[in-house]
């Protein structure tokens, strides 16, 4: 057998296999042309034992390298404070790591997560620990949230101290999907908040005020549980007491549970407004009782749970209902007090960046008075300046005090939902808005990818309304997982409750689709998504949703194409030339050249042109590969005209269709 197949057999240059094979006991000399058929399977067999030891060596030194990384961490890791979820993402922000270093680690736990993906808290900590960090939890510090709520509560005390006068109590109004909360909120206002948008009178800023008995009333008007859980989560208590919905036609439901829960965890009082009395089926008498299975007894019956009858539809007994507030708002007047005098404290109850007017927010004052030019503090950081302040009629005014809902305008960046604003006493005490290590990460990983990709990103927007919290969770959830190259799936608006008139804008101006799970539009909705051209699907089975959305990102994904050089060749002889194709004879400086291969063409290392590879010989015969330090002749397809000497890049291009699945988190 000839050595040159023998290597090529082999896979190896033949220069190579000669220097080795003297190492591997068999001395035929570095010159030799030929071994007899006997030696050559011997030395198949040791060279197999040679790659598995290179191998063996190469695992092993990949292992030290690894160990020496992670004794460097664990060198530089200190302290770092994990809430009861994170996405792998966060946490390699924290940890000062890439993101991709920490998905191998995770990997090498037996866990499976992609950089969206949310991890629990054990996990997490096992990992760091693992990495050296010492690892507290934020329920075990009191989180930024709860040491931020101490210090503004016990501010707010002293304040009180100095001061402290009424204020309008802050109510929320909650309770199932249909129950009758909007209407409720329409009939409270005397103003129907769908009409008074579509005509561009009211600006709906997240909360208003009514007037009752010459007392106000504010009304927090927020995308009901998902709101008010994400401002009680950060600590921010923004309700002094809760209207709960519940329509007498339809009695307890599953959000009616859900929103009893997060009244009595926010440990609010609580007026339970029995709806919908004017329809037939009406059941007033089922209905209190399914509420005193949940311990919520109405007065009449000996308890001490306030309830009043009333069909906001048709405005029966609205009066009586706010009487019912004011009368619970009195006897808790010793708790509803503030003091206007000092500087303004207060909480963002809705927040958003507009076109016209950029990042703004409604705050809900709760201490002090805010003032047009005051300076916008959030955590010791500088936020802004109060440029303009609009009630939630649109208004402009001068200052709002305590217990005031407005929309501020001058913000440098959005604030969060839940986030507290505070005016300082020394401006200059407050630091530039800091980018956080997350949030660096992600940018730094969101270039990278551009970079790579070098292309525009595909976009989905979608808008969510669920009926339950649990429901749009696991929704948003799946979908935050998907992690395909080159295309972003985003949420531009979400909320529990029916979809509407803000849904359709927000879908019109991003070209979302607007999903409904366990929800619907009112009539006026979905002529006005007709109009805008916006489409709105509604679905009763998680499965049936995600269906719909795997379709549509299936559709506008683009194929991934990779491309990989697998060698380098030089030309030596021309032997044929065609119109379409050349016979080339070839020297492989680097890698292997195979048949349909593609190539670019270099002279003098400038790029001339490229074709492609169909078939590759040795002598008369046709060959899968040939390799570093061989001769052959290949059938070029190429315009170009070739010289000797002209370099080729010989490359791999492959194309890969991704398929997105989504799975339900169980």
């Amino acid at each position: 057998m000839n050595v040159t197949e023998l290597a090529r057999q082999l896979k190896v240059p033949t220069k190579e296999l000669l220097e080795v094979l003297p190492e591997l006991g068999f001395d035929i000399g570095k010159k030799a042309i030929k071994v007899d058929p006997a030696q050559a399977e011997k030395i198949k067999a040791a060279w197999a034992d040679y790659q598995r030891k290179l191998r063996a060596q190469e695992h092993l030194r990949e292992r030290e390298e690894a160990l020496a990384k992670k004794e460097q961490v664990i060198q530089e890791a200190g302290e770092i404070i994990i809430p009861p979820q994170i996405t792998v993402r966060e946490l390699s922000g924290k940890m000062g790591m890439p993101v991709t270093e920490l998905i191998k680690i995770l990997m090498k736990n037996g866990i499976l997560a992609s950089q969206n993906e949310r991890i629990d808290l054990e996990t997490a900590s096992i990992v760091a620990e693992d990495l050296g960090f010492r690892v507290r939890s934020e329920e075990e510090t009191g989180g930024p949230a709860e040491e931020e709520l101490d210090r503004v509560k016990k501010k707010i005390e002293g304040e009180k101290q100095l001061k402290a006068v009424p204020r309008p109590p802050v109510i929320v109004v909650m309770g199932h999907v249909d129950h009758g909360k909007t209407k409720l909120l329409d009939a409270i206002r005397k103003t129907h908040v769908v009409e008074g948008e579509a005509g561009g009178i009211t600006q709906h800023i997240g909360a208003y005020q009514v007037e009752k008995s010459g007392r106000n009333l504010t009304f927090v008007d927020t995308p009901g549980h998902e709101a008010f859980t994400v401002m009680r989560s950060r600590g921010a208590k923004v309700a002094d007491i809760a209207i709960l919905v519940v329509a007498v036609d339809d009695g307890v439901q599953p959000q009616t549970q859900e929103a009893i829960d997060i009244i009595q965890a926010a440990k609010l009082p609580m007026v339970v407004a029995l709806n919908k009395i004017d329809k037939p089926e009406a059941n007033v008498e089922k209905t209190k009782r399914d509420l005193s299975d949940l311990k919520l007894i109405p007065e009449d019956w000996g308890g001490n749970t306030v309830m009043q009858e009333i069909s906001a539809k048709q405005n029966i007994n609205i009066d009586k209902l706010l009487d019912m507030v004011l009368l619970v708002a009195d006897m808790e007047k010793d708790r509803i007090t503030a003091n206007p005098d000092g500087l303004a404290i207060g909480t963002v109850i809705e927040s958003h960046v507009d076109k016209g007017e950029g990042p703004v927010a409604t705050v809900l004052v709760q201490n002090g008075t805010l003032n047009v030019g005051d300076i916008l503090g959030m955590r010791g950081e500088n936020y802004g300046k109060v440029r303009a302040l609009k009630d939630w009629r649109g208004e402009d005014v001068k200052q709002a005090g305590p217990g005031t809902p407005v929309k501020i305008l001058g913000f440098k960046y959005a604030p969060a939902v839940g986030d507290i604003l505070e005016v300082p006493e020394d401006p200059k005490s407050l630091k530039p808005v800091k980018v956080r290590a997350e949030r660096k990460a992600m940018e730094e990983m969101v270039s990278q990818r551009a970079a790579a990709e070098g292309e525009t990103q595909a976009q989905f927007n979608y808008v969510l309304r669920a009926d339950v919290l649990g429901s749009m969770e696991a929704i948003l959830n799946t979908l935050e997982k998907v992690d395909v190259p080159g295309l972003v799936v985003s949420p531009v608006a979400k909320g529990l409750g029916n979809i509407t008139e803000s849904d359709i804008l927000a879908a019109e101006a991003t070209g979302a689709v607007v999903y409904g799970f366990n929800v619907k539009a009112p009539v006026v909705v979905e002529e006005l998504a007709r109009d805008k051209g916006v489409e709105i699907k509604y679905y009763k089975i998680i499965y049936e949703l995600f269906d719909d959305i795997e379709k549509r990102l299936n559709e506008i994904i683009k194929p991934e194409v990779s491309v990989e050089t697998i060698g380098w060749a030089k030309v030596i002889q021309i032997f044929i030339k065609e119109s379409k194709y050349l016979i080339v004879g070839v020297a492989v400086t680097e890698g292997r050249i195979e048949p349909r291969t593609k190539i670019n063409i270099r002279r003098n290392e400038e790029l001339i042109g490229e074709g492609e590879v169909e078939e590759v010989q040795i002598g008369k015969e046709k060959v899968a590969d040939v390799l570093a330090g061989q001769e052959c002749g290949i059938k070029l397809i190429t315009k170009v005209k070739l010289e000797e000497g002209d370099s080729l890049e010989v490359y791999k291009e492959e194309v890969k269709t991704k398929e997105i699945r989504l799975t339900v988190k169980k």
